[in-house]
């Protein structure tokens, strides 16, 4: 039997590794780090920060940084192979992993890169597990949708081409401006005043074309984004509602009343076999 340096079965220790790694103890602690160091990132932006005190936060930086990489070490040691079938074990990994790739002068991206540690907060903090995963699952259904707004966006963009093109060339000159241009009046940025009410100076027609785009794609369609996340949402949280009374169990008053039935039939069986033998001769 193999067994460690302190004389406990292999096994044993792993168990009880991986009992101290699943408490909400070191959970919290992780998710502390994890805050901790993305403030501290925060502050690397500051110049006269850094002019004081860049020695010490680089020393944090990097004591944040083995914290994630001795927990990446620890659940490799737990679960092994089965680390790799759990997609938020993968997240971590890969935050991690980019945070090791070494950064220079030239490569200011990686160094930026590091602030992506904060996205660890994703897979500690259950509620936003659940917001990801019914974001994710509702993929599926926007498809629909998505290829909906597609062709809305792409006939609006060639008639505004051919319609305004001509005179307004900054906004609707080519069919990418228009795309571009019709994306920012959908998010109702200056549409009217920097878009929409210098066009009806020359076409004074043109609010026959805008009103019912803005309709359509802004007050219509988004609604269906909407509604298909918050209904991908709600059957994520039955979902693990499901999954937690599994785990819990029947409740409290059910298992009382089954013990209560065993009891009763554990009682009949014996009155039986009592009669049973009185009556024999």
């Amino acid at each position: 039997m193999t067994t460690t340096g302190a004389g406990l079965p292999g096994a044993d220790l792993r168990e009880r590794v991986r009992a101290f790694i699943e408490t909400d103890r070191f959970q919290k602690f992780i998710v502390g780090v994890i805050v901790a160091n993305a403030i501290l990132l925060g502050f690397e932006t500051s110049k006269s920060v850094m002019a004081r005190f860049g020695g010490l936060l680089h020393f944090l930086d990097q004591l944040a940084l083995a914290i994630f990489v001795a927990e990446i070490a620890v659940k490799l040691y737990v679960y092994r192979l089965a680390f790799f079938k759990n997609g938020w074990n993968l997240f971590d990994f890969a935050i991690v992993a980019v945070s090791l790739v070494p950064s220079s002068e030239g490569l200011s991206v990686l160094r930026a890169l590091r602030m992506l540690r904060a996205l660890r907060l994703i897979s500690m903090v259950p509620s936003m597990r659940l917001v990801v995963q019914a974001l994710l699952g509702s993929l599926p259904a926007m498809s629909s949708v998505i290829a909906l707004s597609v062709l809305i966006f792409y006939v609006t963009a060639v008639m505004a081409t051919k319609l305004f093109g001509e005179r307004f060339d900054e906004f609707f000159g080519t069919l990418g401006k228009s795309l571009y241009t019709l994306f920012q009046i959908m998010t109702l940025e200056s549409w009217s005043a920097g878009i929409v009410r210098p066009v009806m100076e020359v076409f004074p027609w043109a609010w026959l074309f805008f009103v019912p785009f803005i309709l359509i794609s802004t007050f219509a369609v988004l609604n269906l984004f909407i509604a298909i996340v918050v209904n991908s949402m709600t059957e994520a949280h039955k979902a693990g509602d499901a999954a937690e009374a599994a785990e819990k169990g029947p409740p409290a008053d059910v298992s009382k009343e089954l013990r209560a039935l065993r009891d009763e039939i554990a009682e009949l069986r014996r009155e039986l076999a009592q009669r049973t033998e009185a009556g024999r001769p």
